[in-house]
């Protein structure tokens, strides 16, 4: 009994500790729908983690269901797309559009106008790596028929 009473005193202290100071994100999530601001198509979005004055770049996972688009922006920092799964189309300004695919890696210098999305056969779901605390750009819509076009010569190429 005296032991049992030892360890109890020992063990108070520790009942204040607890893990809610810990900030747990699940990579898995699908996250939330996103609205149709600046883009046609489904897409949802998992805010994972945020910038702040301790961590200078926050990630979001994107999903873009399959004929999917984005339109045209930019971002005041540098940003990374990490394709985790499916495939889908990356653009800037005055070059050639790419179909990307699992496993590609883009980075996108600041103030670089650009698109990303899925492609029209596919899903793609990536994580985008930004920093800064200015909001995306949007600068110019990116049409249907602009996306049909970009999807038709990449399914040729």
């Amino acid at each position: 009994m005296k032991n049992f009473f030892s360890l109890f005193l020992l063990c108070i202290p520790l009942l204040g500790f607890t893990q809610t100071e810990y900030k747990i994100t699940s990579y898995l999530e699908q996250g939330n729908r996103a609205p149709n601001t600046h883009y046609i198509g489904d897409a949802w979005l998992n805010s994972l983690l945020q910038a702040d004055a301790s961590l200078p770049y926050g990630i979001t996972k994107a999903t873009f269901k399959a004929n999917s688009t984005l339109d045209w922006h930019y971002h005041s920092s540098v940003q990374v797309l990490i394709v985790v799964e499916g495939e889908g189309y990356y653009q800037e300004r005055g070059k050639d559009p790419l179909r990307i695919k699992t496993g590609d890696v883009i980075r996108c210098e600041k103030d670089t106008e650009h698109w990303h999305a899925s492609s029209k056969e596919k899903d793609v779901t990536y994580l985008a790596l930004y920093g800064g605390s200015q909001p995306t750009k949007w600068t110019e819509v990116l049409t249907q028929e602009a996306y049909d076009k970009v999807a038709m010569k990449l399914k040729i190429d």
